[in-house]
């Protein structure tokens, strides 16, 4: 079933003004005790922010060749990407085709890395040949600079996931299509498909891809079901956090883990197992790493993205950010905002996507839309029992997911591949 909440109206100015009076409980200290999901993220203990890098960090310790890029985006943010050339026992002047790996939401490149090197997707595609390139967008950990602005800045937090695909990925994509003077074979997960997907629409983008593998692809989000997303919809969540002034969207933060209390406690969610009513069920998620899962995420984003992903939710719509009917004019020259056209990918573009029946939040029912929406026709792959997270964190997914993924990348790599 369809979600439906109103964007305005009586009922919708009660839930809000509830809702900044619960918040404002939490910040003053009235509320009282804590969720199990806070609890662990006030345990965790997060990577020093001046560690090292990700290759430092969690390739070379493992005997991966792994450098450290930076790329700058049109409008002054300096994004991160790592270069994993080859596997541990790989051939250095043989590189393999390109491919360019694009994290979700509240994650970073360390996702791809995450569980061992015989469970996660970019450990085991350079083992497999290919040459890896990892994205980190803006915000997130590894991707903290600007040209002129500060983390602290209101400014530096002015984005949505708009931005992450006509600036980061144009500028990451364009090093690596520069860099190898190849077409590159792209793969995201959750809002790295967004990203992507949006992305391919522009031409100068879809020029470079020579094919995307896309792991819970979304462009709508009409049959969301997780309990915890739906609960902060209703709530108007992402238009209190902006009344409050709270631009960055930081559950390492002391507010950040208020608000997942002040989610948690009015007894609509059950957060016990916080990841499953932010994503659904996951079956093969190894839930004994979670303590180390901490170390790196959730990683920061804006609060203006998590309220054009609401504005997807709210409106059926995978379209521009809508800044009303006066800002849309200005921006857009029309009213309205201008939808992202699937339809405008190019035929040439193949595609593969994996996804599961537990997944709540690319719902089959929104994946299946999508696939009718694009001129190609994609391969896809369905697991009945997989979950969100399922397919970059299960214990299971290299038999699962990724031969398939593999058989399809290598299957495409030769195509189109001239500079």
């Amino acid at each position: 079933m369809a979600l439906a909440v109103s964007g305005g109206g009586a009922a919708a100015a009660a839930a809000l003004a509830s809702t900044l009076l619960l918040l404002c409980c939490c910040v003053s200290g009235a509320a009282h005790g804590s969720s199990p999901a806070s609890a662990a993220l006030r345990r965790a203990v997060p990577r020093a922010a001046d560690a090292g890098g990700l290759c430092e960090e969690l390739l070379l310790p493992l005997g991966y060749p792994c450098t450290e890029h930076t790329v700058e985006t049109s409008d002054g943010f300096l994004i991160s990407l790592q270069h994993i050339p080859h596997g541990k026992n790989g051939v250095a002047d043989n590189a393999g085709p390109p491919v360019f790996l694009q994290h979700g939401l509240f994650q970073g490149g360390d996702t791809w890395f995450i569980n061992s090197a015989e469970q996660s997707l970019g450990y085991i595609l350079a083992d497999n040949g290919f040459d890896v390139w990892i994205g980190n967008v803006r915000g997130t950990r590894w991707s903290k600079g600007h040209s002129t602005l500060t983390v602290h800045d209101k400014l530096f937090w002015d984005w949505s996931w708009q931005e992450l695909a006509e600036y980061d990925l144009l500028a990451m994509l364009s090093y690596v299509y520069t860099v190898r003077q190849s077409k590159i074979l792209y793969v995201g997960h959750s809002q790295g498909t967004i990203m992507g997907l949006a992305a391919f629409t522009l031409p100068e983008i879809a020029k470079m891809i020579s094919s995307a593998a896309l792991l819970c692809p979304i462009t709508y989000l009409d049959h969301v079901s997780a309990r915890f997303v739906v609960r902060a919809v209703a709530m108007h969540l992402d238009q209190m956090l902006v009344t409050m002034g709270i631009h960055q969207l930081n559950f390492r933060s002391d507010m950040g883990v208020q608000i997942v209390d002040s989610l948690c406690d009015d007894g609509h969610v059950d957060c016990n197992d916080l990841l499953s009513s932010i994503t659904g069920e996951n079956c093969c998620f190894n839930g004994s790493r979670v303590d180390y899962y901490l170390e790196y995420e959730p990683h920061p984003s804006s609060t203006k993205n998590l309220r054009h992903l609401f504005e997807m939710i709210r409106k059926g719509t995978f379209a521009r950010y809508d800044y009303g009917l006066w800002g849309n004019l200005m921006r857009y020259g029309q009213l309205a905002p201008p939808p992202f056209d699937l339809s405008s990918i190019p035929e040439s573009l193949r595609m593969w996507m994996g996804y599961g029946g537990l997944d709540a939040l690319a719902d089959v029912t929104d994946v299946e839309r999508t696939v009718k929406e694009l001129r190609t026709t994609p391969e896809l792959l369905y697991i009945g029992d997989y979950g969100h997270i399922d397919f970059v964190m299960s214990v299971k997914a290299k038999d699962d997911v990724y031969v398939d993924l593999m058989r399809f990348l290598r299957a495409n790599a030769s195509l189109h591949s001239s500079y």
